[in-house]
């Protein structure tokens, strides 16, 4: 098995247009590829980060740079209102969120069991999707509970991860390894301890020759690699 951290952030365009690479990931080498979700705070303050520094008309001018953007992929949807009517305060509060759930899970920094390790990742896309194509305000925890059936754990549970400080101390663990690793931006693939990083909208198969590289090496210590 070979271990990507896979840092991003779920207010993120590129992000959202790119889990497709993921979900092919998982399609073509299942539990040879174990990825980590970390993420980065890029959205952090939109009403900072758009409302006064997006110079092409702020919110709305932001909205329609999105659904340019999208419109050179067949499988990107993103919802008219996407920051011209909804408009997410932070994406904090879904980070604090989905590490609550990974601690519930067991999938934050460890392997874990394949199956719960699946419906984490097919959560972190469901909460992508809730804002991009179905725009709902993920800075609201209400709003993010509603997805929690797609996992089977309640929201009681989440919130004592949150309520206790847990999610926090794992989010705060995102943005240390961000930094050791020189993460420097959304989204981000970390391979072989970061001694190898993919930063940006990246081509699958440049991903993917990453990946085939690593696995077929071998667990001889500081092997070279071809990528």
């Amino acid at each position: 098995m070979t271990t990507i951290d896979y840092f991003s952030d779920v207010l993120c365009v590129w992000a959202y247009s790119g889990q497709i690479r993921l979900d092919e990931l998982e399609r073509q080498f299942g539990d040879q590829v174990f990825v980590r979700q970390r993420f980065v705070a890029l959205f952090g303050d939109t009403g900072t980060r758009i409302g006064r520094d997006w110079e092409d008309g702020g919110f709305d001018g932001f909205g329609r740079h999105i659904r340019t953007v999208c419109e050179q992929w067949d499988h990107a949807h993103p919802h008219a209102d996407v920051w011209t009517r909804c408009r997410p305060l932070t994406s904090t509060t879904a980070h604090v969120f989905l590490k609550a759930v990974g601690l519930c899970l067991g999938v934050d920094d460890e392997a874990g069991a394949a199956p719960r390790r699946g419906a984490y990742d097919r959560l972190v896309s469901d909460v992508r999707v809730a804002f991009f194509e179905q725009a709902r305000d993920i800075s609201r925890l209400p709003v993010l509970y509603e997805l929690l059936p797609r996992v089977g754990i309640s929201s009681g549970e989440v919130s004592a991860q949150i309520e206790s400080g847990a999610a926090y101390a794992a989010l705060h663990r995102d943005a240390e390894l961000m930094k050791a690793y020189g993460v420097q931006g959304s989204p981000t693939y970390v391979f072989n301890e970061g001694r190898q990083l993919l930063y940006g909208n990246v081509g699958y198969r440049i991903v993917e020759s990453n990946v085939r590289e690593l696995l077929d090496k071998g667990a001889v210590e500081g092997a070279p690699s071809w990528c």
